[in-house]
């Protein structure tokens, strides 16, 4: 009969624990890169860099912020956070809206995933008197995020 040592037990028990809980993404997850913010107020829209970005390098993405008719929101405040859900960390840089290079459309700078997986990212965003937020997820991969 075959036996692990108890400290091979621990590690292999640990092993087990740590990849089902930080493995798999839910099933469910909206990797949609457009939608309504939470509460209705903004039509909001991720767009990734073109090359798509690459793990454990510096890239920027546009926020394009707009009315839920269409037209752009200018000169709002957007402040981002997010990170891996899953592995409890946030992004390993301090990414952040530097500056609205067209109506409605924001650059976010600073961004990088440090590995592979699925990556949050929340806004919290500020347009004259009005204010919401929206959430996007990612799954980043070897080649990219997935769609």
């Amino acid at each position: 009969m075959f036996r692990l040592s108890a400290p091979t037990a621990l590690v292999t028990i640990a092993f087990t624990f740590l990849t089902a809980a930080c493995g798999t993404p839910p099933a469910n997850l909206d990797l949609s890169l457009q939608h309504p913010s939470s509460g209705g107020k903004f039509m909001v829209r991720m767009v990734p860099p073109v090359s798509g970005p690459a793990v454990n390098q510096m890239h920027a993405w546009q926020v394009h912020l707009g009315t839920l008719d269409g037209r752009p929101v200018s000169r709002a405040t957007i402040g981002f956070d997010g990170g891996m859900p899953q592995h409890g960390h946030g992004f390993p840089t301090k990414p952040r809206i530097t500056r609205e290079v067209a109506p409605g459309v924001y650059a976010l700078e600073g961004m990088k995933f440090s590995m592979t997986g699925w990556w949050d990212m929340r806004l919290a965003i500020q347009a004259d008197d009005v204010t919401d937020g929206a959430a996007f997820n990612v799954i980043v991969d070897d080649s990219g995020i997935q769609r």
